[in-house]
């Protein structure tokens, strides 16, 4: 692997080194739907105007990204493409305008941006930014529509998800990029970059639990088992989890589940089995799958009147829900939730030191860790539903 050479501080470049400089650097770069991910030396361009090189040190694979490697929809099918979006790292250049980060910052990236002043960013009833909310199909950077990656014979390679994290550095809108204190172990801090800070946000902010409260979540992977540990920390005296993977439930009674519920196990709905444990419903349920029959199953599996379903599974399918307008007068709401509903760069600080003091239990989450080089592997665990987050070191 070819890199300038020179002094280095925390893993970083030394300024002088690499500063308004391209760095070449390893990636995996996959080619088309499926297809293995290539390990190959790229050139990462200097960062733009309001723009931040990262080197990153830990990314890990998110469910979002084995939808795209898989290609499930043709929008999705943008080639060559570094994809990634969860992982923590170190600030290596910054620039024009950069004001709140700097050079040796430990930063996490975020898909869902903030930048701050335009409108959606300032009221408090969103956490949706205009320019650099989660955007599933863009692939270029916002300033110019060009892309900060290319092969080493000059050809572009895309972005993804405002992130693109499987690469040793990365380039990423200064909206899109958040400083922690550098005390956070930054092995732990990536999973804030999307799965728990989506499942349990939605619990913490989007539902809001109530202490004594019933819950059902919908699908035990990391954003399910993030709402999981949300609602427990929340208080919730009921907390019952749907899969059909047995093997979630042992895991998932480490973040707060009292019951689970296996659909292959019965023949009658799981709402009408969850209504009979709850006594007609519960207050709150997440679904986590994406897929339509299972919104419709969490839906009615609420208490007519109060009940709760939030939406966090991504639904690549054209079909639209599967709810009659009349349903909603039982009293029965529905609500979809994007990144916890946190606002990433003014409250994710917050959020990792309450990580830091143990207010949540990150710990249960990695169940896996591998070299950066076994990508490919670390994808098929995935896929096997073998582990909920593989870290990867670069």
């Amino acid at each position: 692997m070819q890199k300038p050479q020179g002094e280095s501080v925390n893993g970083v470049h030394t300024e002088s080194e690499t500063t308004g400089k391209v760095i070449t650097c390893k990636a995996a770069v996959v080619l088309g739907p499926g297809q293995p991910f290539v390990i190959e030396e790229i050139q990462v361009d200097p960062p733009q105007k309001m723009e931040v090189r990262v080197k990153i040190l830990y990314t890990s694979i998110c469910h979002t990204d084995l939808s795209y490697w898989k290609g499930e929809s043709e929008a999705y099918r943008v080639y060559p493409r570094i994809l990634g979006h969860e992982a923590a790292g170190i600030v290596e250049s910054v620039g024009e305008g950069v004001v709140d980060m700097r050079k040796g910052d430990h930063v996490i990236p975020i898909f869902n941006g903030e930048c701050g002043d335009c409108v959606y960013c300032k009221c408090d009833n969103t956490n949706l930014c205009e320019k650099f909310r989660v955007h599933p199909l863009r692939s270029v950077m916002v300033n110019d529509g060009k892309c900060r990656f290319s092969t080493k014979d000059g050809k572009p390679i895309f972005h993804f998800l405002n992130t693109s994290t499987f690469t040793e550095y990365t380039v990423l809108h200064s909206a899109c990029v958040v400083k922690i204190d550098s005390k956070a172990p930054l092995k732990k801090m990536i999973l804030l970059s999307c799965g728990v800070s989506s499942g349990l946000g939605a619990a913490w902010n989007t539902a809001k639990v109530q202490a004594g409260s019933s819950v059902a979540i919908f699908g035990l992977g990391s954003v399910g088992l993030a709402a999981a540990e949300g609602a427990r920390t929340r208080g919730a005296s009921k907390i019952i989890g749907v899969d059909i993977n047995p093997n979630k439930f042992i895991k998932g009674k480490a973040m707060g589940l009292t019951d689970f519920i296996n659909p292959n196990d019965s023949k009658n709905p799981v709402h009408e089995i969850i209504q009979e444990m709850t006594g007609g419903g519960v207050d709150y349920s997440f679904e986590c799958a994406g897929n339509l029959d299972v919104l419709r199953e969490a839906f009615l599996s609420t208490h007519e009147g109060w009940g709760i379903t939030v939406l966090l599974g991504i639904h690549p399918t054209p079909r639209m829900l599967p709810i009659h307008p009349m349903e909603l007068f039982d009293g029965r709401r529905i609500i979809g939730s994007v990144f916890g509903d946190f606002k990433g760069k003014t409250q994710l600080p917050h959020f990792a030191q309450q990580c830091m003091r143990g207010v949540v239990n990150l710990d249960e989450f990695i169940t896996h860790e591998l070299p950066f080089e076994k990508i490919n592997e670390a994808f098929q665990l995935l896929a096997d539903g073998k582990s909920l987050r593989c870290v990867l070191h670069l």
